[in-house]
C-alpha cells in the first residue's frame, strides 16, 4: 500500500542565506535513498518545504512496504571453479558462505568472464525499518559546516532542533533522529499560530500550517508572494525597486507569513550619494529601496514583515526609526570624507599591506600609474590623466565611507573625484576600473577607464602569479581567475588593439627586479590563454578553438574573427582535403630538427612541384594583404586554390628523396605550404 510521506524537521530559525540549498539537499537524499531501496519509483516529484524555522519533504505515493528483491552473489571464475574434477576449495567456500550446495550455484558473468553465482530472494522490509537511517544521512548530507549543541542533547545541528515529525499517510512512522521521536505535532508561526499543530496526515501538511499556523511552508510560494507584493507596492508609486534575486532569497528565508509594508525617509538624506543609501539599506534592514522613472533613489522603501497586524503604522513607524539612525551613518561618513581630498589620502595607502612579498596599495598605485599611462598611450589616449585616474583610484580605500561599506569602493572615490574637481575621465576610471567584477558586468567606457582596469587587472595576476601564489583546484582566493577573465572580456568585446605579451612585459617590468619568478610573463600569458578556451568553449566547437589559439596569438582582439574565419572556411568544399593535406605536411615537418635552407625554385625538376610553387608565389602576396586586413575570411577561403596542386603534389612527388639537396627543397617548399596556411588558424588541426 503506498501513500504520501512527509518528514519535517522542526528547529529555531535556520541560516536564511543557506535555506534553499538546505532544502534541497535534505529533500534529494532522502529522495534518492527512497528510490534506491525501492520505496518509490525513479523520478517521483518531491516537493520540498523550508521555512525559517522547518525543513521538510512530501514525497507521494511511497510503498508501505518495499518490494522483495532479488539479491545477487558473485563468486570464483568458472574456469577455477575446478580442478582435475574436483571442486576448488574457493568453489566449496563461496558455496558454504551462500548455506548452499555447489550444485545449486547458477553462471553468470561479472562483465569480464563466466562466473559462479548465487541468487536469493529477500523479503522487503516495511518503511519503518529503514526510514531513521535515511533521515539521519540526509542530516549528514547537509551543506552546514557549522554545527552546535543545545541544552544536555548530544545530537548536533545548524540549529537546536525542537520536533520531528514522520508521516506516511495518517500514521506516524516510529523513528527518531537528533534525539528527538517522531510524532505528528509541529509549530506554527511564532507569533500568529493557534498554538501547536496537531498534523492529520501527511498531505494536510502546507494546508494546516498555512489556515491553522499561518505558515507559507513553501519556500517559492513564499517568494513568489513576496515578489508579487513588491510589485504591487512598487507600480502602486510609479516607481521600480531597486534589489536583488539574492536579497528577495533571503528575505524569504527570514519570514513565514510575509506582508509588504511601505516606509519613509526625510529628502535631505538624498544628498547622499544614493548607492550609499541603497547598500544601507540592503544589506542592514534587507529593505527595497524605490526608484523613480530615471532610475533615481526616492525617499520610500519597502519593508517585508513577518508579522500580520490591525495597525501595521506601529510596525513602519519603528523600521522608520531604525532606517534613520543607519542613513544618518552614512550622511556623517560622506560628509566627514569631503573634508579631506582624494589625492591627499594616497600617502595613507603606505599602511595597507596589499601583500608582504610584494609592497603595500601605495607602491601598487604606483605600479598601476606606470601601466595604465602606458596603456592609454598605446590606446592613443592622454597618458597623464590615465596615470592620474590610477594614482587616486585606491584611495577611497583608505575613507570613512569604504571602511563602512568596502562594497562602495571605486563608486565612492568617483563621486570624490568630482567634487574635487578632477577630470570628469578620471572619475568615471576609479569607479570603472574594477569592472567587469563578475559574469556579465558591464566593461568599463572609454580608453582612460579601459588603460587602469587593464592595469589594475594585470598587475593583480602577474604580481600574484609571480610570487608563486597560482590557483588550483577551486581554490582561487585573490580572484586571479575572474580578473583574467576581465583582461579578456576588455581585449576581445571592446577590441582594444593591444598586444598581450607586450602587456604582461609591461607589468612585470613595473616591479623590482628579483621579486617575480623569471617565467612570469610565459607562464600569465599561458594561464590567461586557458581561461580564453573556458570563455570560447560556450559557443565555439574545441577544434575551432584549437586551430585559432594554435600559434598563442597575442593580440586578443583578431580572435573571434579567426573563429568566424575558420567556420566559414570548413564549410568549403575544399576543407577537407586541404586540412588532411596540412596535417601531413605539419606531422612531416615536426620530425626534422636541422634547420632547412631557403627555398631555391631552380631545384624544382617535377611538374607537379613547379606547379604547387605556382600556386604559392600568386597567392603568398594576396593572402598576406588579407591577413594584414584582418579579412581572416577571405584569406582562408584563398586557401581553396591549393587543393589540386597539393593533391598533385602528394600523389607524384617524393618528397624523402634519396637526395638530400632535393629532398630538403621539397621539404622548404612544404614549409612555405604550411607557413601560407596557417597564419589565421592551424587548419591541420580541423583533420578528422
Amino acid at each position: 500500500m503506498s501513500n504520501t510521506l512527509l518528514i519535517e524537521l522542526f528547529t529555531e530559525e535556520l541560516p536564511p542565506k543557506a535555506l534553499p540549498k538546505l532544502a534541497a539537499s535534505f529533500a534529494q537524499t532522502i529522495a534518492d535513498e527512497l528510490t534506491r531501496l525501492g520505496f518509490i519509483a525513479a523520478g517521483t516529484a518531491v516537493t520540498e518545504f523550508a521555512s525559517p524555522r522547518r525543513l521538510a519533504v512530501s514525497i507521494p505515493a511511497v510503498a508501505a512496504i518495499q518490494p522483495d528483491q532479488t539479491v545477487e552473489r558473485r563468486g570464483p571464475a568458472v574456469a577455477a571453479g575446478y580442478k582435475d574434477g574436483q571442486a576448488t576449495p574457493a568453489l566449496q567456500g563461496f558455496a558454504r558462505s551462500c548455506g548452499v550446495a555447489i550444485e545449486a550455484l547458477e553462471k553468470g558473468s561479472d562483465g569480464k568472464q563466466e562466473v559462479f553465482v548465487f541468487r536469493s530472494e529477500k523479503k522487503g522490509e516495511p518503511l519503518a525499518v529503514h526510514l531513521t537511517a535515511i533521515v539521519e544521512l540526509a542530516l549528514k548530507k547537509l551543506p552546514a559546516p557549522k554545527l552546535m549543541r543545545w541544552g544536555s542533547r548530544e545530537g548536533q545541528f545548524i540549529r537546536p532542533v525542537h520536533g520531528l515529525m514522520m508521516l506516511h499517510g495518517d500514521e506516524v512512522i516510529a523513528g527518531s533522529a537528533l534525539g528527538f521521536e517522531s510524532g505528528r505535532e509541529t509549530g506554527g508561526h511564532r507569533f500568529l499560530s493557534q498554538g501547536k499543530l496537531s498534523m492529520p496526515d501527511a498531505a494536510s501538511y502546507a494546508s494546516v500550517l498555512r489556515e491553522q499556523g499561518k505558515v507559507m511552508a513553501s519556500f517559492a510560494e513564499r517568494r513568489a508572494a513576496i515578489k508579487q507584493q513588491l510589485d504591487q507596492k512598487a507600480a502602486e508609486r510609479g516607481a521600480r525597486i531597486a534589489g536583488s534575486d539574492a536579497l528577495l532569497d533571503e528575505v524569504t528565508g527570514l519570514v513565514e507569513w510575509p506582508v509588504v509594508l511601505e516606509g519613509s525617509f526625510e529628502e535631505d538624506f538624498l544628498k547622499v550619494p544614493q548607492e550609499c543609501l541603497i547598500l544601507t539599506m540592503q544589506q542592514n534592514q534587507k529593505y527595497f529601496p524605490l526608484l523613480d522613472e530615471q532610475g533615481r533613489l526616492t525617499n520610500r522603501f519597502l519593508l517585508v514583515s513577518n508579522q500580520q497586524s490591525r495597525d501595521p503604522g506601529q510596525i513602519v513607524h519603528g523600521n522608520e526609526r531604525v532606517v534613520r539612525a543607519r542613513l544618518s551613518d552614512a550622511k556623517f561618513f560622506f560628509e566627514q570624507d569631503q573634508k579631506t581630498r582624494l589625492d591627499a589620502r594616497v600617502s595613507r595607502l603606505k599602511g595597507v599591506v596589499y601583500h608582504n612579498k610584494i609592497g603595500s596599495q601605495l607602491e601598487r598605485v604606483t605600479r598601476l600609474e606606470t601601466i595604465a599611462g602606458e596603456i592609454a598611450r598605446e590606446l592613443g589616449s592622454d597618458q597623464a590623466i590615465a596615470a592620474r585616474a590610477a594614482h587616486l583610484a585606491k584611495a577611497d580605500l583608505v575613507s570613512d565611507m569604504v571602511g563602512e561599506f568596502p562594497e562602495l569602493q571605486g563608486i565612492m572615490g568617483m563621486y570624490y573625484a568630482r567634487l574635487d574637481g578632477e577630470h570628469e575621465a578620471v572619475a568615471e576610471a576609479i569607479e570603472g576600473h574594477y569592472h567587469p567584477r563578475f559574469a556579465g558586468d558591464t566593461l568599463p567606457q572609454g580608453p582612460i577607464a579601459q588603460a587602469v582596469s587593464l592595469a589594475d587587472k594585470l598587475e593583480a595576476i602577474v604580481g600574484i602569479y609571480g610570487i608563486g601564489l597560482v590557483p588550483t583546484g577551486d581554490k582561487d582566493p585573490f580572484g586571479l581567475r575572474r580578473a583574467a577573465l576581465g583582461v579578456l572580456r576588455m581585449l576581445i568585446e571592446a577590441r582594444l588593439k593591444l598586444d598581450l605579451r607586450k602587456l604582461l612585459q609591461l607589468t612585470a617590468n613595473s616591479f623590482p627586479a628579483g621579486i617575480l619568478s623569471a617565467t612570469v610573463v610565459g607562464d600569465v600569458f599561458e594561464f590567461i590563454l586557458e581561461r580564453l578556451r573556458n570563455y570560447l568553449a560556450a559557443e565555439y566547437p574545441s577544434a575551432d578553438i584549437d586551430a585559432v589559439l594554435a600559434d598563442r596569438p597575442s593580440r586578443l582582439e583578431t580572435v573571434l574573427a579567426r573563429l568566424a574565419a575558420v567556420a566559414e572556411f570548413k564549410r568549403l568544399p575544399e576543407a577537407a582535403t586541404l586540412a588532411a593535406a596540412n596535417k601531413r605536411t605539419c606531422n612531416i615537418l615536426k620530425k626534422i630538427t636541422d634547420p632547412l635552407p631557403t627555398l631555391d625554385a631552380s631545384r624544382l625538376t617535377e611538374a607537379e612541384e613547379k606547379a604547387l610553387h605556382g600556386v604559392l608565389v600568386d597567392l603568398q602576396p594576396k593572402v598576406a594583404a588579407q591577413f594584414k586586413a584582418h579579412d581572416y575570411t577571405a584569406a582562408l577561403k584563398s586557401l581553396a586554390a591549393l587543393k589540386a596542386p597539393v593533391d598533385a603534389f602528394f600523389d607524384h612527388v617524393m618528397v624523402m628523396a634519396d637526395d638530400l639537396a632535393v629532398r630538403n627543397n621539397r621539404l622548404a617548399l612544404l614549409a612555405e605550404l604550411a607557413g601560407l596556411m596557417n597564419q589565421v588558424a592551424d587548419i591541420s588541426l580541423l583533420a578528422e
